[in-house]
């Protein structure tokens, strides 16, 4: 039972603390809208999107308003485009791409996710027909948002499609090239991706999930900032007990948040993702949340321990809080979307290799990372076979979303604005991966992945 002080501390974080529903996401399985011709199958994919989610912007705007929970975006996620390339009967398969877009425009959603493929243990036909076209659709759309994924725990990482990933990058950043290479900003690499996250760029609506489920994307750095700050010099036992119920009160909020929007548009319940996800407002920033525990500057020593007390003591407090947690849920460590973080990697305190050891303890991976234009094919891709073979090897997902900003070296920084903020261009080693990436293949699952 709610009493007077819980509704006025929860009022004190939304109001002074950046407490917000990040996204409402709602799910919608396109298998339906399969057909041999790729205008017919655009024109259903649109007729379906605008019906079930003709009320989502509508119904999410009512829940915040009648419960005073900021709901900053409204996004759509849909089975993997892929499946549908398969059908066709055209190896152009951009009016899948522009349908999307056109369906995100009518129903007024911020981000569509799904123009996406699995190729983690291989290529199919339509595989091949959607990742070739990812460039050419993310410079023409502005909604659309892609992913691949490239290796699972159980199957192992398809290194031929890794090698693929950074040609696509490199030609996504040209396509984009004057706007920052923006392009990349809407394509995630993974390993081990979910289903059912709410999150773009990665956000897919997987073959396991309902026909229309909603999931909600929860966030509160600032919340945890705040409450670590009033604890002061106490042990990290303290601490983790102290993020646990703050991640508690989050989770419950996008409880509430999920329920009323799944009842209002008659779909089913998918999960809550208890993620920390940053924004650029100076203290909605995990960099900060990990600094108050004592670090001088987030990229320091003690920077990924701090990050894994983080991310386990948000997941415990959460997973208490709804009983469909889900996602990614944990710490976001996106260096464009954080303050704290572009402080630390304009300063080279933050480097990439040390990024990518934080990625072991942390959701997600290396988020939202600008490197120099002329950065290679084979070295994106080499950057994204160390991250994915954290995520393999350890049962967990990782992720990539690079940017070589055209035109940009070193020093320099890319200009997004609204969530997605300013990169600071990092360094990348100047040594080659060249002959590492050019064996192909795939890299077996590790033993552990046996556990019939």
């Amino acid at each position: 039972m709610l009493n007077t002080f819980d509704i006025l501390e929860t009022i004190k974080m939304i109001d002074e603390e950046h407490l917000d529903i990040r996204t409402i996401t709602m799910g919608i399985s396109l298998r339906s809208c399969a057909s041999e011709s790729v205008a017919r199958t655009a024109e259903k994919i649109y007729d379906k999107i605008c019906f079930r989610a003709e009320k989502l912007v509508s119904t999410a705007n009512a829940i915040a308003s009648e419960y005073g929970i900021p709901i900053i975006n409204k996004r759509v996620s849909v089975t993997p485009i892929s499946l549908l390339c398969d059908c066709v009967d055209s190896e152009d398969v951009i009016p899948l791409a522009l349908s999307l877009q056109r369906a995100a425009e009518a129903v007024g959603i911020d981000f569509i996710g799904g123009y996406s493929a699995m190729v983690h243990k291989g290529y199919t036909l339509g595989d091949r027909r959607l990742i070739s076209s990812i460039p050419e659709a993310l410079s023409r759309t502005g909604c659309v948002c892609s992913s691949v994924n490239v290796a699972t725990t159980r199957a192992g990482i398809n290194m031929d499609a890794v090698a693929q990933m950074g040609e696509i990058i490199k030609k996504t950043a040209y396509l984009t090239r004057e706007n920052d290479s923006i392009g990349c900003a809407k394509f995630v690499v993974f390993s081990n991706a979910p289903e059912d996250n709410p999150f773009m760029a990665g956000a897919f609506h997987g073959v396991g999930e309902a026909e229309c489920a909603i999931n909600v994307g929860v966030s509160g750095p600032g919340v945890v900032l705040a409450a670590i700050e009033r604890a002061g010099d106490c042990s990290f036992t303290e601490l983790s007990e102290l993020i646990k119920k703050t991640a508690f009160k989050i989770t419950r909020m996008g409880q509430l948040a999920a329920a009323e929007a799944t009842r209002r548009l008659d779909a089913e319940f998918g999960i809550v993702d208890l993620s920390l996800a940053p924004t650029p407002a100076a203290r909605d920033s995990v960099a900060r949340v990990l600094e108050a525990m004592g670090l001088e500057s987030v990229g320091t020593h003690g920077s990924t321990a701090a990050l894994a007390m983080l991310n386990d003591a948000v997941k415990k407090g959460g997973v208490m809080a709804s009983s469909h947690v889900g996602g990614l849920s944990g710490a976001f460590i996106p260096v464009s979307e954080d303050a704290g973080m572009i402080q630390a990697a304009q300063s080279g305190i933050l480097t990439i290799d040390k990024l990518e050891a934080m990625t072991a303890v942390c959701s997600v991976g290396l988020d939202m990372i600008a490197v120099p234009g002329d950065t290679s094919a084979a070295t994106l891709s080499a950057i994204i076979a160390d991250e994915i073979a954290i995520g393999t090897i350890n049962n967990k997902t990782t992720a990539v979303r690079i940017i070589p900003v055209y035109g940009k070296k070193e020093g320099e920084s890319a200009h997004y604005g609204g969530l997605l903020g300013d990169a600071p261009i990092m360094p990348v080693h100047g040594q080659g991966s060249e002959k590492f990436i050019a064996r192909g293949g795939r890299i077996p699952a590790p033993i552990h992945s046996q556990r019939n």
